[in-house]
């Protein structure tokens, strides 16, 4: 299958992929665009995620890419980042989905699993045939889990007793694992385990009454004296290191995903503008609204420079905390942006689902504070650029 390059990656940064990761991208749009954007409007009104894309998505391939042990071919963090915008430009919760699934359950074995955990847990992930969670958000512990971790793991023998809630988990209303990080009793560190969702003890709650990623299955869990043996036990997981290099690559891929959110409302916008006739003419010859729809190109394009680069870094081993952070930061800000100029492009019409803009209108609040706040990520950066911590 031919590809074509989006009319929004301006500079052609999509020209940097190989043939075979393009082949492999332009299949993934087919079906997105065949399968995925004709439903999502209406799923995303009822707040309900479709499960019948899992399977597909398995299929393609996407929930495998970057682990050794079931990647179909050698691909590149720049393809891995191009497929998490070509997910978000169609629709931001089935962006989500993958990334809990892969970058974040998968990633949490990937990185501190033992080697048998990964050859147990990786391939069933990776085919669909399990989903995955990732349990670190606490009711009063956000931003501050490094240090703030309320939930608690206790040894007893060759078991684990875990306490405590977890809240705004992706995909936990309907997950069979969820990754939950503990801090251990007995040396005060954060450890990770491999929780069964049908383990005793443990409950998850679908958050209701959101406005943004309302596919999404946001839960929140409470975990009562909920019992879980040693061989589930993250092994290579002994501090909240092991969850900052879990987060460290998903927090890019984010940014990539608030790039093909901002492309997702901007081709909206255009849509509109070439169809939507006022004063006789279509309301794209209007100077103002050419001028809007510019900024939100230079958005765009300022932020694709941005995330290809830092993927770059990750392939050649040299990105860093700060590189991802600054990613995350300045993308989601420029997203914000945008899809407030492509609203704004749509008139009234910008505010109903009809035009796809106000979708990703509403769904870029939440990409905008998941996985580090703005805020945070700016402490990161800041922290890197002064060697000060300012963090409190």
């Amino acid at each position: 299958m031919s590809y074509e390059p989006l009319a929004s990656d301006f500079y052609s940064y999509g020209s940097l992929l190989t043939e075979r990761e393009q082949e492999a991208l332009a299949a993934l749009r087919a079906w997105l665009e065949r399968d995925v954007r004709p439903i999502v409007n209406d799923h995303w009104e009822r707040a309900e995620f479709p499960m019948e894309v899992v399977k597909p998505l398995a299929e393609l391939g996407v929930l495998s890419y970057a682990w050794d042990e079931t990647a179909p071919f050698e691909n590149s963090a720049v393809f891995r980042g191009f497929v998490a915008l070509e997910l978000a430009r169609v629709d931001a919760s089935v962006g989500t989905f993958v990334g809990v699934q892969n970058g974040l359950a998968i990633g949490s074995v990937a990185t501190a699993g033992s080697d048998a955990q990964r050859r147990e847990w990786i391939p069933r992930l990776a085919s669909g045939e399990v989903i995955g969670a990732f349990g670190l958000t606490e009711p009063l512990s956000g931003s501050d889990s490094a240090r703030g971790l309320r939930t608690t793991a206790r040894r007893e023998g060759d078991t684990w007793i875990l306490n405590g809630q977890k809240r705004w988990i992706g995909n936990a209303t309907f997950s069979d694992v969820t990754i939950i990080w503990a801090k251990d009793e007995a040396d005060g560190q954060v450890k990770g385990f491999i929780v069964p969702t049908s383990t005793p003890g443990y409950s998850a709650t679908k958050i209701q009454g959101k406005v943004s990623l309302r596919m999404v299955q946001n839960a929140d869990i409470t975990l009562t004296d909920v019992a879980v043996p040693e061989e589930l036990r993250l092994q290579e997981a002994h501090s909240f290191r092991a969850t900052s290099a879990v987060l460290r690559q998903t927090r890019a891929e984010v940014a990539w995903s608030a790039v093909g959110t901002a492309i997702g409302a901007y081709e909206g916008a255009v849509r509109y503008a070439r169809e939507r006739e006022q004063f006789g003419r279509p309301i794209g010859s209007h100077q103002l609204i050419q001028d809007l729809l510019v900024r939100c190109l230079g958005n765009i394009t300022a932020s694709l420079g941005m995330v290809v680069r830092v993927s770059e870094m990750l392939d050649r081993g040299e990105q860093r905390d700060e590189h991802s952070a600054l990613a995350k930061a300045y993308a989601t800000a420029r997203m914000r942006e945008t899809v407030g100029w492509a609203r704004e492009a749509c008139g009234g019409n910008g505010i109903v689902l009809d035009y796809d803009v106000a979708r990703f209108f509403a769904d870029a609040e939440a990409l905008y504070s998941y996985e580090g706040t703005r805020e945070m990520n700016t402490l990161i950066v800041g922290r890197a650029i002064t060697g000060h911590a300012a963090f409190a």
